[in-house]
């Protein structure tokens, strides 16, 4: 448009910022508010990787009822998004479980988590559910409380804890079994520390037993399933001032770990899913940096390639695969968790 002789033009990334207006919340105090002005000094989508010939899209999707952050994960269980747990409404110990209907482009709540919490483990094995401990505090004082959801209907059910209080631990599912491996624990900011611990629960017996522990003790990781073996890509030493771009993969017949290539993008509190026979890693956050790149690995070549970057760069997201899509969900568009955002936008290669 023309005004006072001016041609004023409106730029795409404008122009999405703009359509998520009142999409966010501060922790401090209640209201909704707009993109905070610090997201954009501290984004970097650049990434060091090749570019792949194709790069994709994102979408907007139906925001979520309330602004989240730090669930540390989502889950996909039986064609829809869940998200449990996180920072929401000035607390940080929610009991909130949303599910997404990516048919329907609609969230509904389900049966709300019996012991709210920040960064819960979750994975999904068939119809069941897990929530694997979790924080009660912002990002510290773990709890040990596991639970299953969907053995009878809309309900948790308590299980085994876990044998030491943990939270930030991720957690996959092979088979009946649930691996929660990696995560940290302490109950102030000065003695939180990393573990390398790699449990497994059998759902047969309700009991927690010890696998090969994690090359080097992280939390925040993105960690996932690939053709029998668990890839754990990224994650923390301890604070996000020592993000790792370490990439390891378990195998569960041999109990032992194996050096891949590491992830171009140091970071940790980012999504990684397994799409178009590749692992893909977006968002995540640093010192003073929150992350935009989607990354991608091809394990058939052992090599990394930069995709389409998120629209809205977040951390502390859920990052699921629902059909042709990867949604990623919430997330705090800022370092840390002082603000928590309702963006949902998903990424496909159409």
């Amino acid at each position: 448009m023309v005004a006072g002789g001016l041609a004023v033009f409106t730029s795409p990334v404008l122009a999405q910022h703009q359509h998520h207006q009142g999409q966010f919340e501060r922790l401090s105090q209640p209201g909704r508010v707009d993109l905070p002005a610090i997201h954009h000094e501290q984004v970097v989508s650049d990434s060091p990787a090749p570019k792949a010939a194709t790069q994709g899209r994102w979408i907007d999707r139906a925001p979520l009822p309330v602004p989240r952050t730090e669930m540390a994960w989502g889950a996909e269980r039986q064609g829809k998004m869940h998200l449990v747990g996180g920072y929401a409404e000035q607390r940080v110990d929610r009991q909130y479980h949303h599910v997404y209907d990516a048919a329907a482009n609609r969230w509904i709540a389900a049966a709300e988590l019996p012991r709210g919490a920040n960064h819960v483990g979750v994975a999904v094995a068939g119809n069941r559910l897990y929530a694997i401990g979790g924080f009660i505090e912002q990002n510290r004082t773990p709890h040990a409380d596991c639970f299953v959801y969907g053995v009878d209907g809309d309900t948790w059910s308590k299980i085994r804890p876990l044998p030491e209080a943990c939270g930030a631990m991720a957690c996959v599912t092979i088979g009946d079994t649930v691996h929660a491996i990696g995560g940290a624990v302490g109950n102030s900011f000065e003695n939180r520390k990393s573990i390398d611990w790699h449990l497994v629960y059998d759902p047969k017996d309700d009991s927690w037993t010890r696998r090969a522990p994690l090359f080097l003790a992280r939390d925040h990781t993105g960690t996932l399933v690939v053709n029998g073996l668990i890839h754990v890509v990224g994650g923390r030493v301890d604070s996000f001032l020592t993000n790792s771009n370490l990439h390891h993969s378990y195998d569960p017949k041999t109990d032992r770990w194996t050096a891949r290539t590491p992830l171009p993008t140091a970071r940790s509190g980012h999504g990684a899913v397994w799409y178009r026979n590749r692992i893909f890693v977006m968002g995540g956050e640093g010192w003073n940096r929150v992350y935009g790149q989607n990354e991608a690995f091809d394990p058939a070549t052992d090599k990394w390639e930069s995709y389409a970057p998120m629209l809205t760069p977040r951390h502390g997201t859920g990052a699921v695969v629902v059909g042709d899509a990867i949604h990623v969900a919430g997330g705090g568009p800022q370092m840390g968790g002082a603000v928590k955002s309702a963006v949902h936008e998903a990424f496909t290669l159409g």
